[in-house]
């Protein structure tokens, strides 16, 4: 571990994308650091709102910076009731911090038997609430998220690395597996001033390309 304090209050949104790439630039990804930098920030509305996108028929994919191709931040913008499919990580880490709102995590099993047709096992369920932070990745399990709320948006903030284009999605009710890549309905890519120099790189939700 590097040793990095953050403290509360007193960085923006701005800080915690420099922050990412300095963490991400060593070899090995320090998932408490990385949580701890999140936790640090405490959501602002006059931070993100320019960067959210909305969609009536499915959650948006908005890209704040690519990493260099190293590791993705998106923010995500949920309307009332808009949710996930099950699905994978392609092998990545990944962090969620809630903006506003709330998310619902249903994490599940991966299934036992590819060739064998079952439902899924749900593992747990977890209220995720604004400025609190989830981790999963593959060894953990998969993953469902969603807007619980029908009267309420949902905005939250996803860090991935390392990036990845695709990754795969599953059935409920027959565990079948897809192929699903992931979209951005918006990109900032080069466009974010840090301060000391602007972002690297540049949809919603996943695109499924065969069943």
């Amino acid at each position: 571990m590097s040793g990095r304090r953050y403290a509360q209050d007193s960085i923006c949104l701005k800080d915690v994308l420099r922050g990412l790439g300095e963490i991400f630039s060593e070899d090995k990804v320090d998932v408490d650091e990385v949580k701890s930098l999140l936790r640090a920030y405490k959501s602002n509305p006059k931070d993100w709102r320019k960067y959210c996108t909305w969609d009536p028929a499915r959650y948006t994919r908005n890209l704040l910076d690519s990493g260099n191709g190293k590791y993705n931040v998106i923010i995500l913008c949920w309307s009332e009731g808009q949710g996930s499919a099950i699905h994978a990580h392609a092998n990545s880490h990944c962090f969620v911090k809630v903006m506003d709102g709330q998310i619902l995590e249903s994490m599940y099993a991966w299934p036992e038997d590819d060739n064998e047709e079952a439902p899924m096992r749900m593992l747990k369920k977890t209220s995720v609430n604004v400025d609190e932070v989830s981790y999963i990745n593959d060894s953990i399990g998969l993953h469902r998220m969603e807007n619980p709320s029908h009267t309420e948006p949902t905005v939250t903030l996803h860090v991935y690395i390392p990036a990845y284009g695709e990754c795969m999605c599953f059935d409920e009710r027959s565990g079948h597996r897809s192929v699903c890549q992931v979209v951005f309905h918006s990109a900032q890519d080069g466009t974010i001033d840090y301060g000391n120099g602007k972002s690297s790189a540049a949809e919603g939700g996943f695109d499924r390309m065969n069943d």
